[in-house]
């Protein structure tokens, strides 16, 4: 409860202040989890006029059970890759959304708006496929509840 009322209060934050959001990327450390769940989320939900797009620090491969996850809510990222920040032309960037909770967020040196939501990693504690799973969908809900709240605070700035 706590988490969500400072997540909302920091996006109408930047809302108020006029922040452009034209350009997200949502950044983790490895880019195969959490930030390809939430640029498949914003994709899905945010205005088509948004650019998404989702980067690491030490990216890996892209997580099977973050796309059974999000395709139990019809939203396809099988194509989806991990990309490093540092590929991405970062002049492009008006707002960087940090996902990690546990371990060290990635940086981002540019002058950009930044919200940062501590997503738990989702398989931390979990063995079996079904519990890990599990994991995936309670991250992808938590990430789908702030892409939510982020999409309605940009469509009241319009």
């Amino acid at each position: 409860m706590m988490k969500r009322a400072a997540s909302q209060q920091t996006i109408k934050w930047c809302v108020n202040k006029g922040a452009t959001m034209k350009n997200i990327l949502f950044l983790c450390v490895a880019n195969s989890a959490r930030s390809q769940m939430a640029e498949g989320l914003a994709r899905h939900y945010l205005s088509a006029d948004i650019v998404v797009q989702s980067a690491g620090s030490q990216p890996s491969s892209l997580n099977r059970y973050a796309v059974k996850a999000m395709a139990e809510l019809g939203i396809d990222i099988s194509t989806h890759y991990s990309k490093a920040v540092e590929d991405l032309d970062s002049h492009t960037v008006d707002a960087v959304i940090t996902l990690c909770a546990e371990e060290v967020c990635p940086v981002f040196l540019d002058k950009v708006q930044r919200l940062h939501w501590p997503i738990n990693e989702p398989s931390a504690g979990r063995e079996t496929p079904e519990q890990l799973l599990q994991g995936f969908r309670i991250a992808r809900d938590e990430i789908k509840q702030h892409i939510l709240q982020l999409a309605e605070s940009l469509s009241k700035a319009d």
